[in-house]
Formats: C-alpha cells, sequence, structure tokens
C-alpha cells in the first residue's frame, strides 16, 4: 500500500471529536450529490474534508492553529490549494461543537455556488484565498472573500 494512503487510513481512525461530528454531517450531503473525503492526500498534505467535483476544501482547526508556525504553514498550503483550484474554509474546532447548524449552512452555500476560479500567478487577489467561516476570537489569515460570502464574520489577524 502506498505510504499516503496508509496515513490517510490512519488519520481517519484518529480524527478530533469535531471532525467526528462534521463528518457525520458530511456524508449526509451525499443524497444530495456531493461526495465528500475525508483526510484526503493532497500533494503533501490530508485535506481534512474534500469535494473534488466541486473544488471545496473543509479543514476543521484547533487552537495550535492560531499560532505564527502554524498560521504561516496553513498560508502556503492554501495558496497551493488555491492555484490548483480549490476554495478553501476553515472553520475552528470550538465553531463545530458550538454551532454545527450554521457551519453546515456555510459549506452548503460554497457547495451550491459556482466554482471558485483558481489562482493565477503568485500575485493572485491579495493574500491567501481563504475564508475563515468560524466566529471566535482566534487569529485568521488575510483573504479575498467571493460575494456570495462577504456578509460572514471573519477572526481579526
Amino acid at each position: 500500500m502506498r505510504p499516503e494512503i496508509q496515513r490517510a487510513r490512519e488519520l481517519r481512525r484518529n480524527m478530533s471529536e469535531p471532525e467526528i461530528v462534521l463528518w457525520s454531517r458530511l456524508r449526509r450531503l451525499r443524497d444530495r450529490g456531493y461526495h465528500i473525503r475525508r483526510q484526503y492526500p493532497f500533494r503533501g498534505y490530508y485535506l481534512d474534508f474534500a469535494c473534488l467535483s466541486r473544488r471545496l476544501v473543509i479543514e476543521v482547526d484547533g487552537y495550535q492553529h492560531g499560532d505564527d508556525r502554524h498560521a504561516e504553514h496553513d498560508a502556503v498550503r492554501d495558496r497551493i490549494l488555491r492555484r490548483h483550484g480549490f476554495q478553501v474554509l476553515r472553520f475552528w474546532s470550538s465553531d463545530v461543537r458550538r454551532d454545527l447548524d450554521e457551519v453546515m449552512d456555510r459549506i452548503v452555500l460554497a457547495l451550491e455556488a459556482p466554482p471558485f476560479p483558481p489562482l493565477r500567478g503568485e500575485a493572485g487577489r491579495g493574500g491567501a484565498e481563504v475564508e475563515w467561516a468560524g466566529q471566535g476570537a482566534e487569529p485568521a489569515l488575510e483573504h479575498d472573500l467571493p460575494t456570495r460570502l462577504a456578509g460572514a464574520r471573519h477572526p481579526p489577524h
């Protein structure tokens, strides 16, 4: 078995509690025609959840993603994903626990929206193109929101 597949299986067996809760709801979207994968290996990364047909990545981040080192790693990763045509939605673990319905509403909105255009070149449209969809006070990356999501609250950087 390829090492990345073995690692993905290990990550699936050891998902965090918020990831397990979100996965239980994401699986139901299959009835609506959306195939969501969990711990999907992509270019050396493991995406918490991904809908490949809609080019959507969903990440559930714990408190450690608020420190500078993790934030920079996430920014690089998000730029790579954008260059490959993915939209990235990030949610804080606490938001998944506190308001799962709101998290799911944002995910469904992104799935139903037109596909996100891929990032062209290094300059892009300004910063890491990722929506921090959480309501908490943890720090977030700079972002450029599509119009359909412009009303969301975002943690300060």
